[in-house]
C-alpha cells in the first residue's frame, strides 16, 4: 500500500469564480493510484479572509498604524471605512450567489460607498440597458471591491491584484535576483494572511509531500513564498513544482538558489512525472530514474528524465475531482462589460479537455515543440460524457468549460451527439479554430447540446500574415464560421493580434476595418487584442530569421527563459496602437463608432485603409465550397410527426398524400409528400433521430429508399418538402 499524502496547492491567485483545474486534474489520476491526496485552492481561501468583516478591520488598522500620506481616493475609502466594513459580509455573499435580493439595495448606488472605481459609471451607464438588476449590482459590487484592492496597493501590498499578485515578479525574469530579493524581505500584508492559511492546512493534512502548480506568472512569488515557508518548518516535507510557468519557463534553469524553496520541479504533463516522484520518496525508484524533472544534485541543477515510464493515455488519468474546496464560496464578478470575459468571471464552469495538445500544431506564433501543444492525442466521446456525468453528480454544477488549444470539430460533433443521447442537461463553451468544418449544421448540432459560446483566433485579419502564421485560414473563411455560429445562437469571440513580424501599420488599420465590419454585421460579439509577443518554443522564436526579426539578445538567463524581446525592422511600432486599437473595439463591441473614419481612433497619423467596405459583408454572402458527399452524416433533432392521410382534395380530386405536422419548442408546421415516400420518410426520420447510437450516413439513407422500392431520390430528397425540413432539424454534419 502507497504510504505518501499529497498536499496539491493553488497558490494566489488564479481565478475568483471557480477553481483553476490542474490540482483538480491530479487529485484524479492520484485516485486513480490509490494514493491519499488533499487540495487547497489558497487565492480563494485569501480572498474571502481578506475581504470579511475581520480581514477590512485588520486592513484599516494596519493603514492607520502607518505614517504616510494619502492620495485623495485613499483618504475617501478610509473615511468611509465604516460603510465598507458594514457591507462587506453581505456583498460577498452576494457575489458567492447566496444573497440574490442584496441586488435591489446595490442597484439604488446609495448603499455601497464609492470612490474612483465608479467614476467610470457615467461612461458605461448606457451598457446597463442589457444587463438584469442582478448583473448591475454585480458589477457595481465588483467596482466596490476593486476600490478596496486600490487601497491596498496603494497603502501596504503595492503587489496586489485580483487574479494575480506580484505578477511583474514572474515576468521574463531571466535572472532569478530580483524574485530572490523579493523572498527575503520581511512578510507583506498579503503574505500574512497567505502563511497563516497555508499553516493551518499543513497541521490539518500532514503531508509527505506538498505539489504547488503554477500555471501563471501571478502566482509565482506566492508559490516560492510557500515553498519557502514549509521547508522551514516542515523540513521533512518535500515540495514540488509544476504547471503551465515551469513548463513554458524553465525549461533551461540552472540557478540553484531555487531550489531553497522546493526540492523537484516537473515538466510537461505531471501524472507520470509525479507518480515516478512518489516512488522515489518510497524508496522504491533510484532519484536518476525520474521522468522530466529538475532537482538539486552535488549542489547543481540536474535535469533527470531517464525513467522508462510511458506518459499516461487521457482515457487512463481519471476524472478531475474536485473534493476539498470551497465550491460554494468562490465569487462571480464581472470586471468588464465584455461578453466572453464576463464568462471567465462570472459563474462556476467545471473543466475538462476534449483532446490533449493541438490538431492543427502549425501556427507559427505558438509554442508548438512542446509536448502539451505537439502530442495530440483526443479523448472519445463516451468518455468524455461519463466524467462529465461524475463531476455533475459532484459539484452540483452542469457547467462546462473545455479548456483545449483548439476543440477539434469531429470529437465536438461526436460530444455533442453523445450529449442529446444521454439527455443531459449541461451548458458548455471552449476554444475552436475558424475553420471550414463548422458548418450551418454543425453550429445548430452543437447549440441543441447545450454549446453557448466559442472563442478562435482571428488573429491579424490579413489573409498575408494568416499566411505567414500559418493559421490555415482566410478572413473571408473566418467570417462565414463566425456568421454560422452567430446564427445558430452561439457567441463568438476573436482573440486578435497587432504587431507580428513585419507587420506595417497599413495591415494593423486594414484589420481594425475587417474587426469594425464583422461587429457592425453582428457575427462578432466580442473581441480583444493582444499584441505579439516572441517566445523561445514557438517557431518566431526558434527561427527569427524566417521572418526577418531578430533577437535583441541571444543570452540563455539562468531561470526563466520564454519570453524573447526581438526587433524587427521592416515592421512598425505597434506599442502605439495599443491603446486605440482597444478602445474602437470597446466601442464596437457595443455597437458605437461604425461610422467613425478609422483616422479617428488614432492620436497620431494613419494611412487610410484599403478594405473595401463591403468586404465582409460579400464574403458571407459567398458561400463555401461545401458539398454534400455520401459519406456525410444526416441527423433527425426533431420530433416524431403525426400523420393523416389526404385522399381527396376540397374538388374531390384523388391525391393520397400523407400530411406529417411537425411541433418544435417554438412552432408548428407540416408537409404533405406522396403516401409512400411519405411513409418511408416517417421511417428514416425515426431511424436517424440524434437519440439512436447509429449514424446514418446520405448513401445509407439513399439505399434506404431505394430498397422500398421508391425512384428518383435525389428529387424527392432535394424538393421542397424536405428543404423545410432542414429549417427544423433535419442536419447534415
Amino acid at each position: 500500500m502507497n504510504t505518501q499524502k499529497v498536499f496539491l496547492i493553488t497558490p494566489p491567485f488564479t481565478q475568483l469564480n471557480t477553481p483553476y483545474p490542474a490540482t483538480a486534474y491530479i487529485k484524479g489520476f492520484l485516485n486513480t493510484k490509490n494514493i491519499l491526496s488533499y487540495q487547497a485552492d489558497l487565492g480563494i481561501e485569501v480572498i474571502l479572509s481578506l475581504f470579511s468583516k475581520e480581514g477590512l478591520l485588520n486592513l484599516f488598522a494596519q493603514i492607520e498604524s502607518q505614517e504616510q500620506e494619502l492620495s485623495e481616493n485613499a483618504q475617501r475609502i478610509v473615511a468611509l471605512k465604516e460603510h465598507y466594513i458594514h457591507t462587506i459580509d453581505a456583498v460577498m455573499l452576494f457575489l458567492q450567489g447566496k444573497n440574490p435580493t442584496l441586488s435591489h439595495l446595490i442597484c439604488q448606488e446609495d448603499f455601497l460607498p464609492e470612490a474612483s472605481r465608479f467614476a467610470q459609471l457615467e461612461e458605461l451607464e448606457w451598457a446597463f440597458g442589457t444587463m438584469g438588476t442582478q448583473d448591475k449590482a454585480k458589477h457595481f459590487a465588483t467596482l466596490y471591491l476593486e476600490d478596496i484592492s486600490d487601497l491596498i496597493v496603494e497603502c501596504v501590498d503595492s503587489h496586489f491584484g485580483f487574479s494575480r499578485y506580484a505578477e511583474r515578479l514572474g515576468r521574463s525574469a531571466n535572472s532569478f535576483d530580483e524574485l530572490h530579493e523579493a523572498l527575503s524581505q520581511d512578510y507583506t500584508f498579503i503574505d500574512e494572511l497567505l502563511i497563516k492559511i497555508l499553516a493551518s492546512k499543513m497541521q490539518e493534512v500532514n503531508p509527505t509531500l506538498v505539489a504547488i502548480t503554477v500555471p501563471f506568472p501571478g502566482n509565482l512569488y506566492s508559490a516560492f513564498r510557500c515553498g519557502q515557508w514549509i521547508k522551514k518548518h516542515f523540513p521533512a516535507v518535500k515540495v514540488a513544482m509544476g504547471g503551465g510557468f515551469p513548463n513554458t519557463e524553465l525549461r533551461s534553469l540552472s540557478d540553484e538558489r531555487v531550489f531553497e524553496f522546493f526540492d523537484f520541479i516537473t515538466l510537461d504533463d505531471g501524472e507520470a512525472p509525479l507518480e515516478n516522484l512518489l516512488e522515489h520518496l518510497e524508496g522504491k525508484r533510484k532519484l536518476e530514474e525520474l521522468k522530466r524533472t529538475f532537482t538539486l544534485v552535488d549542489k547543481q541543477v540536474k535535469y533527470i528524465n531517464h525513467s522508462q515510464t510511458h506518459d499516461y493515455k487521457q482515457s487512463a488519468v481519471g476524472t478531475p475531482d474536485y473534493a476539498d474546496l470551497p465550491l460554494d464560496h468562490y465569487i462571480s464578478v464581472i470586471e468588464i462589460v465584455n461578453p466572453m470575459h464576463r464568462m471567465w468571471s462570472d459563474g462556476r464552469w467545471n473543466k475538462l479537455t476534449m483532446a490533449h495538445g493541438c490538431y492543427w500544431g502549425k501556427c507559427t506564433f505558438c509554442d508548438i515543440s512542446l509536448d502539451y501543444i505537439k502530442l495530440y492525442e483526443p479523448i472519445s466521446a463516451k468518455i468524455l460524457c461519463d466524467r462529465m456525468e461524475e463531476m455533475m453528480a459532484q459539484t452540483g454544477q452542469n457547467g462546462f468549460h473545455f479548456v483545449d488549444e483548439a476543440a477539434p470539430p469531429a470529437l465536438m460533433r461526436s460530444l455533442a451527439l453523445e450529449i442529446i443521447r444521454r439527455k443531459l442537461t449541461v451548458t458548455w463553451w471552449t476554444n475552436i479554430r475558424f475553420e471550414k468544418s463548422f458548418t450551418a449544421d454543425l453550429c445548430l448540432l452543437l447549440k441543441a447540446s447545450g454549446c453557448i459560446a466559442v472563442s478562435g483566433g482571428l488573429e491579424v485579419a490579413s489573409d498575408r500574415l494568416l499566411e505567414l502564421i500559418q493559421k490555415g485560414v482566410t478572413v473571408a473563411q473566418v467570417a462565414r464560421v463566425t456568421r454560422n455560429f452567430t446564427e445558430a445562437g452561439i457567441m463568438v469571440h476573436s482573440y486578435l493580434m497587432y504587431g507580428f513580424p513585419t507587420q506595417t501599420a497599413q495591415e494593423t488599420i486594414d484589420s481594425l476595418e475587417m474587426v469594425r465590419q464583422m461587429f457592425e454585421l453582428g457575427i462578432l460579439q466580442s473581441g480583444f487584442w493582444h499584441q505579439f509577443a516572441m517566445t523561445a518554443h514557438s517557431p518566431v522564436g526558434m527561427y527569427p530569421e524566417q521572418f526577418k526579426v531578430q533577437k535583441e539578445s541571444a543570452k540563455i538567463g539562468t531561470f526563466a527563459n520564454n519570453d524573447i524581446f526581438h526587433l524587427d525592422p521592416t515592421g512598425t511600432d505597434h506599442s502605439l496602437f495599443s491603446d486605440s486599437l482597444k478602445k474602437s473595439l470597446f466601442n464596437f463591441m457595443h455597437g458605437i463608432g461604425f461610422d467613425m473614419n478609422l483616422s479617428q481612433w488614432f492620436d497620431f497619423k494613419v494611412p487610410k485603409t484599403k478594405i473595401p467596405r463591403n468586404y465582409i459583408e460579400q464574403a458571407i454572402n459567398r458561400e463555401d465550397d461545401y458539398s454534400l458527399k455520401p459519406s456525410s452524416k444526416i441527423v433527425w433533432l426533431g420530433t416524431k410527426p403525426f400523420t393523416k392521410l389526404i385522399t381527396k382534395n376540397q374538388k374531390g380530386r384523388v391525391l393520397n398524400l400523407l400530411n406529417l405536422s411537425f411541433h418544435d419548442k417554438k412552432e408548428s408546421f407540416s408537409i404533405s409528400v406522396e403516401q409512400k415516400q411519405g411513409e418511408w420518410l416517417v421511417e428514416i426520420l425515426k431511424e436517424i433521430s440524434v437519440s439512436n447510437n447509429k449514424v446514418y450516413t446520405f448513401q445509407d439513407i439513399k439505399t434506404h429508399y431505394e430498397k422500398a422500392g421508391l425512384e428518383d431520390f435525389e428529387l424527392f430528397w432535394f424538393n421542397k418538402p424536405v428543404n423545410n425540413l432542414q429549417d427544423f432539424g433535419l442536419l447534415t454534419l
